[in-house]
């Protein structure tokens, strides 16, 4: 289908192996994530498109269809990595970990892929390691450059990889970071690592595991710019294809539990880490390869909505005023599905300034600065990045001073004491 001069695929075959697909969970239709809407669009219809993710039997990609271009989700981007603070310093352990493995210095060349704000590219910088980020929104990458990160605006592929291949600044060190998904064309992608890649050279991946995805319910990370969902076994199989090989993987807790892939050249001769092996078995163990264990799953992200709006008009119905925390693609999702507007929620807050005055996009719930909720003083904040749960209830410590509580709603909603 064609429409504006964009091929949609919607998802009747698999974009990475072309075979057919399978339910997995829908979560009906939402508007695009990161689309947050300024007082003069409140008037106007937001469009809505299908979040019905599919899984393939035979390569094991969970998937959800491309129904509008990259270019639309990212040109201009809300979400600055450099609000976090636990994402900072994971970006900084980082760093400090791959420079030492990989003994890099003045003489080595970075590639980040997807290197928003320049939050992980600055600790290179700092430690005079060339680099080059490479990100598409061009309002990110203004403050990615604004701290000295060099900064290229484009969409990464193999035709971006042979040129900067052909400019002598093949990659000694590839960083991608939670990128993986984002992209529609998975295949020109990894070729695209590749090219870039020094014969030598490795590439790290970091993406949001499927394997946590079910097994802790984060229904909520499914949007429309995530056009994929991976598996070990899958990623495997992607960088196969492309004669790449993962040799070490690391679990991570960053996004509710992902994994870091380090990869190189099939013909490397580097050693694989028993850890590959040991993550293989797992997801093996864990159904992985079952159409029955991602079939059972939307029925538990259907009992997970029941349970948090029986649990918020409870609360309401006693009177209590509930505020958000965060305006996260992950929250959009959630607030979206259940159909929790206003009515629910009277405002919800962020770090970001560029979000402030602006309104949660279906949701319509508008985005104040945090100091609203010591303003406003509402019986309840809940947390809707729940993965960066621990640091918000540390910053707002201050809410009990009035009695206030929080409210997680993954996996299971609950009210913290």
């Amino acid at each position: 289908m064609t429409v504006n001069g964009f091929s949609h695929h919607t998802g009747t075959n698999c974009r990475f192996c072309g075979d057919s697909l399978h339910p997995f969970v829908d979560l009906g239709t939402s508007p695009l994530c990161e689309n947050f809407l300024v007082e003069s669009d409140l008037n106007i219809a937001e469009p809505f498109y299908p979040l019905d993710v599919k899984i393939c039997s035979s390569c094991w990609l969970a998937q959800v269809g491309e129904y509008v271009s990259p270019e639309q989700i990212f040109g201009e981007y809300a979400y600055f990595s450099s609000f976090s603070e636990h994402w900072l310093e994971h970006a900084r352990n980082y760093v400090s970990h791959v420079v030492d493995r990989l003994n890099l210095g003045p003489d080595s060349f970075v590639l980040e892929i997807a290197s928003n704000d320049g939050y992980l590219l600055r600790n290179f910088v700092a430690r005079d390691i060339p680099c080059l980020g490479v990100e598409p929104a061009a309002n990110v990458a203004k403050a990615a450059e604004a701290i000295g990160v060099p900064t290229l605006v484009a969409f990464f592929g193999a035709e971006l990889a042979a040129r900067l291949a052909r400019e002598g600044k093949s990659a000694d060190l590839i960083v991608a970071n939670n990128v993986l998904a984002q992209v529609p064309d998975i295949n020109d992608f990894v070729a695209g690592l590749r090219t870039a890649v020094k014969p030598d050279g490795i590439i790290t991946l970091e993406f949001p595991h499927l394997l946590r995805l079910i097994e802790d319910n984060q229904f909520d990370t499914i949007y429309h710019e995530h056009f994929s969902y991976f598996s070990f076994g899958t990623v495997e199989r992607i960088l196969a294809a492309q004669k790449l090989r993962a040799f070490d993987v690391e679990e991570l807790w960053t996004h509710g539990g992902s994994l870091r892939v380090f990869c190189c050249r099939t013909e490397s001769p580097r050693a694989e880490c028993a850890s590959v092996a040991n993550l293989r078995a797992a997801e093996l163990r864990a159904g992985l390869r079952d159409l029955a264990a991602y079939q059972a799953f939307g029925q538990r992200v259907i009992d997970t909505k029941f349970r948090l709006l029986e649990l918020l008009i409870s609360l309401k119905r006693q009177g209590a005023r509930i505020c958000g925390y965060g305006a996260p693609g992950k929250g959009n999702t959630l607030l979206n599905y259940c159909g929790i507007r206003r009515d629910f929620l009277e405002f919800t807050v962020d770090r970001n300034p560029y979000k402030h005055g602006r309104y949660l996009p279906g949701s319509r719930i508008p985005i104040l600065a945090p100091a609203a909720i010591h303003d406003l003083r509402p019986d309840y904040v809940l947390i809707l990045p729940w993965n960066l749960k621990l640091e918000i209830i540390k910053q707002m410590a201050g809410i009990r001073e009035w009695g206030a509580k929080f409210i997680v709603p993954i996996p299971e909603p609950v009210i913290l004491d």
